[in-house]
């Protein structure tokens, strides 16, 4: 038996808010975490400042941070996500989309949102 190795983290929006805010947990987890991974439209909904927001831009430059763009195929399949579960945030479904394709961990405010994208999501609220 080996050493089992830690998931990836995907970051929402939420999360990166409360990086900003040094929410000890989720900046703990990070520490822990070897792959990270942040949609665009995640960090779309938390950029506003990178003169202010510091610690955001720090974590996010960071190496072995990967911003997973929201390009047309993307795109179409969040909306299809969104038609499927009778929901209607694309960037949410983005988030599921990322998660499920690095088959990552999230890390997220909005748990009740994400789960209804994805009932079998693996979720850590912050």
């Amino acid at each position: 038996m080996g050493t089992k190795r830690p998931r990836p983290v995907v970051l929402d929006a939420g999360a990166l808010i409360a990086i900003e805010r040094a929410d000890r947990r989720v900046i703990r987890l990070l520490e822990l975490a070897e792959d990270i991974h942040v949609p665009a439209g995640a960090l779309a909904q938390a950029w506003r400042n990178p003169a202010r927001q510091v610690r955001l831009v720090r974590v996010v430059s960071a190496e072995g941070v990967e911003i997973h763009p929201l390009d047309a195929a993307s795109a179409r399949a969040a909306g299809q996500l969104c038609a499927a579960t009778a929901t209607s945030d694309a960037i949410d479904a983005s988030v599921v989309l990322v998660a499920r394709m690095v088959d990552g961990v999230t890390v997220t405010s909005d748990a009740d949102d994400l789960h209804r994208l994805d009932q079998g999501i693996d979720l850590v609220r912050c």
